[in-house]
């Protein structure tokens, strides 16, 4: 059994995480209207890019990472994950999850968001939702005493309500001053067993949903992954931080929840708002 070394952080430095979690999320809400029929991802990387760089000042952390060479992942329709930007443009109704990570005074932010170009087919919508509703059951089970796999199962519990599956190929991780750093946050699993959670954890929580089989595979760009039977699949990703009676998000959405706001608030779980 392979033991996790889980850094816990204090406030200040939960703070600086939020912080950066909250630029990242910033990019999020600033490339949604520029996501539409004919844009290319390249062109969406760029706008992000430039954006990362010059109005937030910080700096683009993926580019280089074990040789990734653009600012962030763009995975269209059967794309799991890790999407290399380029010159392919979307069509009306793609589904694309566009997924960033900066560095900000040392410290990483990372979050990813699924976008509609177009309207969306019928299936399209109710994977992406349900993908949504997921991370979010796994975000509320996150509190001081709860175990990793409690996370998982409730995840797990919403994506196969709907006939979907999980990919398990891929999870969430710790994240800091490090970008992969431990815990691996596996978006399946059952109660009561894996680490159990204390305060001043910080981690990602991103399932990534296939409307069909789990089985996933790398092409020969040495990134880009993609569902084998070539079925949809969607992603959503917020950084949480552990607190003394549940969760914070710091990576909450600027422009708010929009449509997604039938699924409940997602901000701080309502002890934590309570105590504060």
């Amino acid at each position: 059994m392979v033991r996790e070394h889980v850094v816990i952080r204090s406030k200040e430095e939960v703070a600086l995480s939020r912080r950066a979690g909250q630029l990242a999320a910033q990019v999020l809400d600033m490339i949604g209207e520029h996501v539409k029929p004919g844009v290319t991802t390249d062109e969406l990387d760029r706008i992000c890019h430039d954006f990362i760089v010059h109005e937030l000042k910080a700096v683009p952390a993926n580019i280089g990472y074990h040789g990734y060479p653009k600012t962030v992942c763009t995975s269209v329709n059967h794309v799991v994950c890790h999407g290399i930007p380029g010159e392919k443009r979307l069509h009306d109704g793609d589904i694309v999850n566009i997924d960033v990570a900066l560095i900000k005074d040392g410290w990483f932010g990372d979050t990813s968001r699924m976008y509609y170009a177009g309207k969306p087919g019928i299936l399209a919508k109710r994977l992406v939702d349900t993908t949504y509703e997921a991370m979010v059951a796994g975000i509320r089970a996150v509190r001081p005493g709860a175990t990793l796999g409690d996370v998982g199962h409730a995840i797990q519990t919403v994506a196969h309500r709907e006939g979907f599956s999980i990919v398990r190929d891929y999870c969430g991780h710790g994240i800091g001053t490090t970008y992969h750093d431990d815990p691996q946050v596996l978006h399946y699993g059952r109660p009561g067993t894996g680490l159990t959670l204390k305060p001043g954890m910080i981690f990602t929580i991103e399932p990534m949903v296939n409307a069909g089989k789990s089985d996933t595979k790398q092409l020969g760009d040495g990134w880009t992954v993609v569902t084998r039977d070539r079925s949809l699949s969607a992603q959503w990703e917020h950084m949480v931080a552990v607190t003394e009676t549940g969760f914070e998000v710091l990576t909450q959405w600027p422009d708010g929840l929009g449509e997604y706001e039938r699924f409940g608030a997602l901000g701080v779980s309502p002890a934590t708002a309570n105590a504060a």
